[in-house]
Order: C-alpha cells, then structure tokens, then sequence
C-alpha cells in the first residue's frame, strides 16, 4: 500500500498559494540501503540518501552512473531489488510513477515527454482539466491557469493556446517544469533541466528553485553544469560506478574535487584547446534573411578555425545552422562553401558539399533510436555502402567497428540498439556518423547536451584535434564557458541579427552577456579589454 497522509489534491499551484515552509531534518522520501540490478549486474549498490524538505540537493556522476535508475526509484518506474524506499519515514512501494506522482514526487526528465499535436495549456493539464459542469472542458480557465502559472512562477511567456510541435527543445522543457509546477509537489526531480536553457532562462529557472524550496519542497537536481550545482545546491552527493562515494555542502569541495570523486582520477582540463592555425575561407554567410529569425547575418569561417555561436535561446543559432545546411530555406542572402555559392541548398547536397550538421535534438534529429548502432553510423555514406542499391552488410558492419573504436562509443556488441546507449555515447555515435562523411565543415549545435564531464572533455578534445587537422567548425552553445574555452572567435546573436564578434583574447562572460541582452545596433567589434562599448 502506498502511503497517503500527506497527498495533496491535483489542482494548479499559484503564485499566491504558497505551500507550507517545512523546517524538518526528516527526509521527505529517502532511499535505505538500496540496490538494483539488471541482467545479474548491479547498477546501483548500497544507496542511502535521503531528500529533506526545503533542500536542494544535486545528483552528479558520470552518464552510466546509475542517477537515471536512482530517478527510476524514486519515482516507482523500477522497484529495487535490496533495500527500501521509505515515505515519512514508512517503508512503502510505489505500483508505478502515477502513483509516486499522486503522493507528491513529481519528475521533469531531460528528454521532454509531451503530445506534440496538444497545445500548451493541454500538455500541462492533460488527465486534470479543469471542468464546467455537464459542458466539458472549462478552456478559458484552463488557457488562464497556464498563464498565471509562467507569469507567477517562472516570470515566462509562451502562448499557452500553441502547438507543442512548433516549440524548440527549450520551450518544451519549460513547458515540462510548468506541468511539473503545476500541482502542489512536495517532491520535485529535476533531470538535467538546464541543458537546452540560456544562462538566462537558467537564472529564471533557478529563482524558481529557490522560490520552491522556501516553500518547503524537496528538490533533486541532477545536472552536468558544475559551476550551477555548487551555486545552487544546498548538498551534493556524487555517485560513481552505482555508489555514493561522497557527500558534501558545495563549499567543501573544489570544482577538481568534485570532478576527481566523479571520475575517480584526475580528468585534466574541461578545454583541451590547440592553437589555432586557420587556413583558407571555408564558410561564407552574407545577408541572410529570413523574416524575423534572421536578418542581414554575415560571418565567415575559415579551415582550422572553430567559431563560437553564442546568445540566448530564441536568438537565432540554431536558425544559422539549419539554414546553412539547407533544412530551412531563407529569404534572401548567399552561403559559399570554399568562395563557390551554394544554391538550392539542401540536406543531401550540402552533405556532397562537405558540410555536416550534429543537431540540438540528438533522439528527435540525428538518430534512429531503434535501430542497431551499425545502422546509425553508416545513415550519411549509404551510397558509399551499396552495390546495385543494395547495402553491404560486411561494409557497413566493418565501418560501425572502426567509428566505434575511432570515437570511444561505449557498447556491448555494434548491433545493440541504439536507445540502450547512455546520451553520452548517443551523442558520441553522432559526431562518428558525420566523421564518416570526411567533412570540411562541422555546424555543432549543443554539441555536449546532457552528456558527463568526461564526455564532455572528450568531445571538447575531439572538436579542437579536428580543428587542428583543418576542419572548419562552428560552435552553437548555451554554455558560455564552453564558448569562451573552445572558440578562437566569438560571434553573438541577437534576435535573429549578430550584435557583436570577439577574438579569443578579448572575450570575456560579461561582454559576451552584454552583447547578447543589449538592444541591437551595428556589429560591435571587442578590444583588448573585452568590452563591447568601449
């Protein structure tokens, strides 16, 4: 039986309906000595940890740590196979997460979960609308509701009457904070939240946080942004290989610590950046317009050069990138690839052109989830494969070996499916497919979303010894110290417009902030001093 002395009735939390600020050392939910194994392995062993009302406490490891599985737990998705789980101090079992949901826990995962075809309001409150009688459905107070709760508690607006299918991955995880906010939880999970978000939705988001826990919830956060998790949270427990190996207020530890407990070794620098020798003019972007995303974005990139895309989400990167590699067409302006115009673009010719694309959506845009890792690799070179239109297996299979070998992928055999890989090898597997294609030219949007720091060195690793090798590569990130780290050149956006460019030694988070937030002007070009108005 679940326990349920303490459930709170399913109806929308506002602003002004603050809940109980509980003072209390007692764990709210806590797990006891717990293990879960799959497949005869243990994923996590001997768990004790405990989340106490108005506390933040930050999850971190390794992807394939055993967080996700903790989650799991805690949520009802999996049941453990030693030890408990204990609400209010009572042992109890949860049949499954609408059960934990109902007994206060709430879960925002890192991949959004929501109905595209539904709008905005319907998403938040699909399975409790709020009804009018006989006549169904009371919509106005529904769409309403939706936006008291964005204005009152993220200070965020978004048409809640939209499809969720026109959103960017930003918007769909607010809207997945929203609907988690949107009933009174005593128990908030929150699963990489902040990947997709803009240092300044991130702010908003964290305000959010805190606003929760004077309230007295119980807040989980599990995140790979280090410099967030020692701000924000109140304790940290670092899990590795499925056990806790330490636990800590966030000043006890230093950043080489914290990393040091993750890993178990010492990882070295997060950038690993070579000096740059740039080459030839690869990439030639003049006036591209397209209503309101872009307008008159003129840049180039040159071999060997990595040039950093930074500005808030909205600003319009990823809307340079698509429009580049010919997804979405434009109004007006001109791309060249090696000073040759690229006309007609599209997907398939800017890939016989050179040019590869490692998108912000890795499950929705890049992989077949599916599908044997072997599959995915060889998606970009199928002609390279085939014979009469028909693929070699043996080709193909011998390909996935060595992507695999080049690139590090953690798997147990090549033809395991794809969903099974932890994001970090997912997002490993899609940089191996588009090397397959010999690029001249990387367009890499979030290129470490979601994935540990070790991964993250690693990727950072790979983009700067391809750069190196005289690849042209441009950086989309919302991770400011990814961009100051890794770009030799920075480029800032705007609303849809670059508002500023910054040498390697002139940029710094300030003016890289300022540049992104200030009303747009003429391209400001940073000094030595990098302040974008002197």
């Amino acid at each position: 039986m679940v326990h349920t002395s303490f459930l709170f009735p399913s109806r929308a939390l506002h602003p002004r309906q603050g809940l109980v600020n509980v003072k209390s050392n007692a764990p709210v939910i806590a797990l006891e000595g717990v293990g879960k194994q799959f497949g005869g392995t243990f994923v996590i062993r001997d768990v004790n940890l405990g989340l106490r009302p108005g506390e933040i406490l930050a999850l971190v490891g390794e992807n394939g740590a055993g967080k996700s599985t903790i989650v799991r737990t805690l949520s009802g998705e999996h049941q453990p196979d030693e030890g408990r789980v204990l609400l209010d101090g009572v042992p109890v079992v949860f049949a499954g997460p609408q059960q934990s949901a109902a007994a206060g826990i709430q879960v925002v995962h890192q991949e959004p979960t929501l109905f595209p075809d539904l709008s905005v309001a319907e998403n938040i409150f699909i399975g409790r609308q709020p009804r009018r009688g006989v006549l169904g459905t009371d919509w106005g107070r529904m769409y309403r509701e939706t936006t008291e709760i964005m204005n009152g508690l993220l200070h965020y607006t978004l048409d809640p009457h939209v499809k969720v299918a026109t959103l960017s991955i930003a918007e769909r995880q607010i809207v997945e904070i929203i609907k988690a906010l949107s009933t009174n939880a005593r128990v908030l999970i929150l699963d990489e939240p902040t990947a997709a978000l803009s240092s300044a939705e991130v702010e908003d988001l964290f305000q959010v946080v805190h606003r929760l826990r004077s309230r007295g919830v119980a807040i989980l956060f599990i995140g790979h942004r280090l410099d967030e998790i020692q701000e924000h949270a109140d304790r940290l427990a670092v899990l590795r290989d499925g056990r806790l190996v330490a636990s800590a207020a966030p000043r006890e530890l230093t950043r080489t610590q914290l990393i040091q407990h993750m890993v178990g070794r010492d990882l070295g620098d997060l950038f690993p950046k070579l000096d740059a020798n740039p080459g030839e003019t690869v990439l030639e972007v003049e006036g591209l317009d397209r209503g309101t995303a872009l307008r008159n974005v003129s840049f180039s990139v040159r071999s060997g050069e990595i040039v950093g895309l930074a500005g808030l989400v909205g600003a319009g990167r990823t809307e340079v990138a698509r429009a580049i590699f010919g997804i979405d067409p434009v109004d007006s302006g001109t791309v060249r690839i090696g000073g040759v115009i690229f006309s007609r673009r599209s997907p398939r010719r800017a890939i016989r052109r050179g040019l590869a694309l490692v998108p912000e959506d890795r499950q929705g845009q890049a992989l077949v989830l599916d599908w044997p890792v072997t599959h995915n690799l060889s998606l970009a070179v199928l002609a390279a494969l085939s014979r009469l239109g028909l693929i070699t297996s043996r080709k193909e299979k011998a390909l996935g070996i060595d992507l695999i070998e080049r690139n590090a992928i953690k798997v147990a055999h090549p033809e395991v499916a794809t969903s099974t890989l932890s994001g970090g090898n997912q997002q490993k597997l899609v940089f191996g497919k588009w090397l397959a294609t010999a690029p001249r030219l990387l367009l890499l949007d979030e290129p470490t979303r979601g994935v540990d720091i070790q991964t993250k060195t690693e990727i950072h690793r790979q983009i700067s010894e391809l750069a190196a090798e005289g690849l042209a590569v441009l950086l989309i990130s919302s991770e400011l110290p990814e961009i100051l780290g890794m770009s030799d050149r920075i480029l800032v956006m705007r609303e849809g417009a670059i508002t500023a460019e910054f040498s390697r030694a002139d940029a710094t988070q300030e003016a890289v902030m300022t540049a992104a937030t200030a009303p747009n002007q003429s391209r400001i070009q940073g000094r030595s001093n990098g302040n974008p108005h002197d």
